[in-house]
């Protein structure tokens, strides 16, 4: 984190300091490493780690992932008939923040249930220290980055971003569970 001190103006016009600014974000895997047309998993593959179908699955498919499953690299492209174009910001459609974090969910649980006998759900419980660092509109590809912080048979946290044209667009810390039916 960067020591800089983020300011912004008063109503007299003073300068208030309002607390560190994050520096730029490095992303958590070298994409210029890893063959960005391979096809790890699939939507079919992927399908039989995570229940998510229909508009509600946010990933084309797993480019790459390590060995352990501890981080991997999966793809989002974005297109212009996808249901949130029309509202979310008509003329002038913009990947909503929340579709962007579901993505990276998405591919975190995949590296979760690809190391489990079980497939249960896991839901959030904690979205931490998230930041949007720019737009995402149709027509770009955003790879997403999954990389593992801690694994528990019951609960995992993962760190996740999403890389568009080289820049990090936005970063997330999440927790899932194993989400227990009563």
């Amino acid at each position: 984190m960067s020591s800089v001190s983020a300011q912004h103006e008063t109503e007299t016009g003073a300068l208030v300091g309002a607390g560190p600014v994050r520096a730029a974000a490095t992303p958590l895997v070298d994409l210029n490493a890893i063959d960005l047309t391979a096809v790890a998993m699939d939507q079919r593959k992927i399908g039989t780690f995570i229940p998510h179908r229909g508009h509600m699955l946010q990933l084309d498919r797993v480019i790459w992932h390590r060995d352990d499953y501890t981080a991997a690299v999966a793809l989002k492209r974005v297109r212009d008939d996808e249901f949130w174009c029309e509202g979310h910001i008509p003329g002038r459609p913009i990947l909503p923040g929340v579709l962007m974090v579901e993505a990276g969910a998405q591919v975190a649980s995949i590296m979760y249930f690809a190391r489990m006998d079980h497939r249960n759900f896991a839901g959030f419980t904690r979205i931490e220290d998230t930041v949007f660092r720019g737009i995402v509109v149709p027509g770009d590809d955003m790879y997403i980055i999954a990389r593992e912080v801690k694994f528990h048979p019951k609960r995992f946290i993962s760190d996740i971003q999403g890389i568009v044209r080289a820049k990090v667009v936005f970063e997330s810390r999440i927790t899932g569970m194993i989400l227990e039916r009563e």
